[in-house]
């Protein structure tokens, strides 16, 4: 009989009587506490952190036999006993530094009571510190805080509450510096990371584990472990669609699969979607769709960065910096929010290469992104795209403007144009989710060309002009020559197409075929208008 899968469950205790699958991740849990006392690890929402607090909780309150089985059951680990105090950020819902310090003093007098104890009246921080010394009267404290970000977080777009936010942390963390008397094991999670400086003030004995190797897959799920824990769901999996299980396998890899935070580039599969592929049998959009991007998103359109460039991207340790409120950077936060994975590592030039770590969030966010650029109907932008993808194949240009202008009609109004690059990143888009090869601004010896689409038995060289004529762009192809790098395939399209600053849309194209080479040398060409 299969164990049942624990889909929204992050607490240990229930997933072990409930007889649920847990996979073992006690043999890094050991290594970590072993290893050190003050911790900050940062991963992607839905990773498993809850569940990693939850573990550790377990642990050092000694609860021994519910680990039974598990490798640390059997390891020298002592079991000796601890207070522990697990603060969660996420139960705090605040907009101002005001609410937070009303909500911290009461949360602190809840645990407080959790343990039999009464607090000394006093501000935030001083009861922290006197719930700390109260506990430590009945051995070193485990200080466990999940989500530590999270009041930061809910309020970036408010540069000024943020910054005061940011003092009642400061405020609240720097007690930690202080205990360190009383203090077993602190460890401390979220997904953003903010400068030390800005946050964690004075905790300089503060472990930032978030790209150590030796746990890099403690949160996570690796190959290995889905052969060895979730195989038999697999094959149940596989057997219900009428697919041999290394299809099925093959599928899980593309879709979910990718995530990376080491140098070594250790591979983990996203728990979240993983369970629950699993557990519904359906190929979805699972973590996307739990908490889209909509602050990234915005970031990206008011910071004007260039997607494209995620392409091929490649950037030295500093891209893993913490950041400051008020400048905030798209690519620390594009990874740390797992948008944005290390794909490789360069250890001569001390350089990662930076992609989206699976199918699920490269398909799922260029259609965010897209339809961020363009309004309308989404549930209908699918069916757009197929129609485009099969005018393009039939080389049935009318039908792949119309297509194309159908989505341009829909652009906002309150989108600042007129400029190429805006219906360049469209254009881009709209191909990467047809799952066609498209290069952007590809780079020659005599220019850049807009944009490169390629397939199987064609290539598509496009240049885009604002209120100028698909000839200008067609003159402008030939006489930079775009088309000499590809003169070995067979069939070549150049594409000429304006678009219209007052119209919004494309106005007028024209479209080129470049045959084989004639016999002196130059290619042979058809215009289709």
């Amino acid at each position: 009989m299969l164990k049942a899968l624990p889909i929204g469950t992050s607490t240990f205790r229930k997933i072990i009587e409930r007889e649920q699958l847990y996979v073992d991740k006690t043999r890094d849990i050991y290594e970590l506490i072993t290893g050190g006392d003050v911790y900050f690890l940062s991963r992607p929402r839905r990773f498993g952190k809850s569940l990693l607090l939850s573990t550790l909780k377990e642990i050092f309150e000694g609860h021994r036999e519910l680990f039974a089985g598990l490798w640390i059951y059997k390891s020298a680990y002592q079991w000796e006993k601890y207070p522990v105090l697990r603060i969660d950020f996420s139960q705090l819902k605040v907009r101002t530094a005001a609410e937070l310090e009303s909500g911290l003093g009461r949360y602190l007098r809840r645990l407080a009571r959790q343990h039999q104890l009464e607090l000394e009246t006093g501000a935030y921080y001083e009861q922290f510190a006197d719930l700390i010394q109260q506990l430590a009267e009945k051995g070193k404290v485990v200080v466990l805080i999940d989500e530590y970000d999270k009041p930061l977080v809910d309020n970036l777009q408010n540069v000024a509450e943020a910054r005061r936010i940011r003092e009642v942390l400061r405020g609240f963390y720097t007690v930690l510096k202080g205990m360190d008397e009383y203090l077993r094991f602190v460890l401390l999670t979220g997904v953003s990371k903010f400068s030390k400086v800005g946050v964690f003030s004075g905790l300089n004995n503060l472990k930032d584990i978030t790209l150590d190797n030796r746990f890099a897959t403690m949160l996570g799920v690796t190959q290995d472990e889905i052969n060895k824990y979730l195989l038999e769901h697999v094959r149940a999996f596989a057997e219900n669609e009428g697919w041999t299980e290394l299809e099925l396998l093959a599928q899980m890899k593309i879709w979910y699969d990718g995530f990376s935070f080491s140098k070594k580039c250790a591979r983990v599969y996203n728990p979240f979607s993983l369970l629950l592929l699993l557990d519904m049998q359906d190929f979805r959009n699972y973590w996307f769709e739990s908490g889209t991007p909509t602050f990234l998103i915005k970031l990206i359109r008011e910071q004007e960065y260039d997607i494209q460039l995620m392409e091929d991207l490649v950037v030295d340790e500093l891209a893993f910096s913490s950041y400051e409120i008020g400048h905030l950077n798209v690519i620390p936060l594009l990874f740390q929010t797992g948008y944005l994975t290390i794909q490789s590592y360069d250890p001569a030039a001390r350089l990662y290469k930076l992609y989206y770590p699976n199918y699920e969030v490269e398909n799922a966010f260029s259609r965010y992104l897209l339809n961020s650029f363009v309004t309308g109907e989404p549930g209908l932008a699918g069916g757009y795209l197929w129609r485009l993808a099969e005018a393009l194949r039939a080389r049935d240009w009318e039908k792949f403007f119309a297509v194309l202008r159908i989505f341009l009609a829909d652009i906002p109004y309150d989108i600042q144009l007129p400029r190429e690059k805006y219906y360049q990143t469209i254009f881009y888009l709209l191909f990467k989710l047809i799952g066609l090869q498209i290069g952007a601004e590809v780079r020659t010896n005599r220019g850049r060309i807009d944009a490169v689409v390629e397939t199987a038995d064609g290539i598509f060289i496009f240049e885009f002009k604002l209120d100028a004529s698909p000839a200008v762009a067609l003159a402008q192809i030939r006489a930079r020559g775009y088309a000499e790098q590809y003169s070995l395939r067979d069939a070549i399209y150049l594409i000429g197409v304006e678009f219209g600053v007052l119209e919004r849309n494309v106005v007028a194209w024209q479209v080129e075929q470049l045959y084989a080479e004639t016999p002196d040398g130059d290619p042979a060409c058809a215009t289709m208008l």
